[in-house]
C-alpha cells in the first residue's frame, strides 16, 4: 500500500481512483466492508483503491475541550487499512483551513481534479465540506456534472434482529464499559493498545513476586478498570497474560497504571514497544486487606486467564 501524507505529493490523478473517506476511528467491520467495495470496484474498472483519512482527526482541530479518546491511533489504523488491501492511503492533514473547504471545492478540485476520483463508495449518513454542508444529494448532484459514480454501502447492523448499525461511537462505548467481547465482534479483531514498556512501581517482582510490564498510555481509549485476559506481541512473539487497570487501590497510592504479568516470560523488555489485545475482563478491582491476600487473589487472575486463553 502506497501511504501520502501530505496532498502535494500528489503530482497527477490516480488511474481511474475509486475513494472512500472516512475518520476510520477503530477500523471496524463497517469501515473494512467500505474498503472491500472500493477494491471490488477498482478492479472492475482497472482503477486504483484509495482510502481518505484525516491527521489529527478533525473534531481535535474543530473542537478545543472534551476530545474523545482514540479506538486507533494513526500507526495502528495505518496497519489495518493496509491489512485491508486498498491500493493508497492519503492520510491529509487536518487543519482549520483544510476545513473551511466547500463541499463543491473539496469534490472538484481534490477528489476530482487532483486524486482523478471515478467512483466513491460511502456510507448513507456521508457529510463533507464547510460546518458538513455536502450530504448524499448533493454528492450525487455532483457526480453528475463531474462524471463519477456514487456507490452506496449498506450499514452493517449489530446483529440481524438489531437496528443499530456498527458505529465507532457504540464500540467505544463497550471498551469503556469492559464489554471487551461485544466490541471485538464488531472490530473484528481484538481490542489493542500498544506502548513502550516503562520503569513502574517496582512492586510487581519484588513485592508480589508477580513481575509485570507497565506501559504508558499516549491518547488512545482506555478499557474499563479491571482485571483482563489478555494477549501480548513482544519481542516477535505471541504471549498470554493478565492485565490489571486501574489504581492498585490495596496500595492506597491512587496512580493510574496499565500494568501486564506476561506468563511464562522473563526476557528483560524495558524500553521496548509491546501490544496488549483485550481478550476479556475477569474482574474488577478490589482493595484487600492484606499483601496476601492480593497475592491469592493474582494467581487466581493467572489460572482463570490461563482457562480462558486455552479456549
Amino acid at each position: 500500500m502506497k501511504v501520502i501524507n501530505q496532498l502535494e505529493k500528489i503530482s497527477k490523478p490516480f488511474n481511474n481512483a475509486v475513494v472512500t473517506i472516512g475518520n476510520f476511528d477503530g477500523v471496524h467491520i463497517g469501515h473494512q466492508a467500505l474498503f472491500h467495495e472500493a477494491i471490488e470496484k477498482a478492479d472492475t474498472i482497472g482503477g486504483t483503491s484509495i482510502a481518505i483519512t484525516f491527521e489529527p482527526h478533525p473534531m481535535r482541530v474543530l473542537k478545543q475541550k472534551n476530545h474523545l479518546p482514540l479506538i486507533t491511533l494513526y500507526e495502528q489504523k495505518k496497519e489495518l487499512i493496509e491489512r485491508s488491501g486498498i491500493d493508497v492511503l492519503i492520510c491529509v492533514p487536518f487543519t482549520r483551513e483544510f476545513a473551511s473547504l466547500t463541499a463543491r471545492q473539496f469534490v472538484a478540485d481534490l477528489l476530482v481534479r487532483k486524486i482523478g476520483m471515478k467512483a466513491i463508495v460511502v456510507g448513507e449518513d456521508y457529510s463533507f465540506g464547510k460546518n458538513r454542508e455536502g450530504n448524499l444529494k448533493i454528492l450525487k448532484s455532483f457526480s453528475s456534472e463531474m462524471d463519477f459514480e456514487v456507490i452506496v454501502a449498506n450499514w452493517i447492523k449489530i446483529a440481524k434482529n438489531f437496528p443499530d448499525r456498527i458505529s465507532s461511537t457504540r464500540i467505544r462505548e463497550l471498551i469503556m464499559n469492559g464489554r471487551m467481547t461485544e466490541a471485538q465482534k464488531m472490530l473484528g479483531r481484538y481490542y489493542q493498545i500498544r506502548g513502550n514498556v516503562v520503569t513502574g512501581r517496582d512492586r510487581g517482582g519484588k513485592l508480589l513476586g508477580i513481575p509485570t510490564a507497565n506501559i504508558n498510555l499516549y491518547d488512545e481509549l482506555c478499557p474499563k478498570t479491571g482485571i483482563y485476559a489478555v494477549t501480548v506481541e513482544c519481542g516477535g512473539k505471541q504471549c498470554k497474560g493478565v492485565a490489571n487497570i486501574g489504581y492498585s487501590p490495596t496500595f492506597d497510592d491512587h496512580e493510574f497504571t496499565v500494568e501486564v504479568h506476561i506468563l511464562d516470560f522473563d526476557d528483560d523488555i524495558y524500553n521496548q514497544k509491546i501490544r496488549v489485545n483485550f481478550i476479556q475482563r475477569i474482574r474488577d478491582e478490589i482493595k484487600f486487606l492484606n499483601i496476601s491476600d492480593l497475592v491469592e487473589q493474582i494467581k487466581k487472575d493467572i489460572a482463570n486467564a490461563r482457562e480462558i486463553l486455552s479456549e
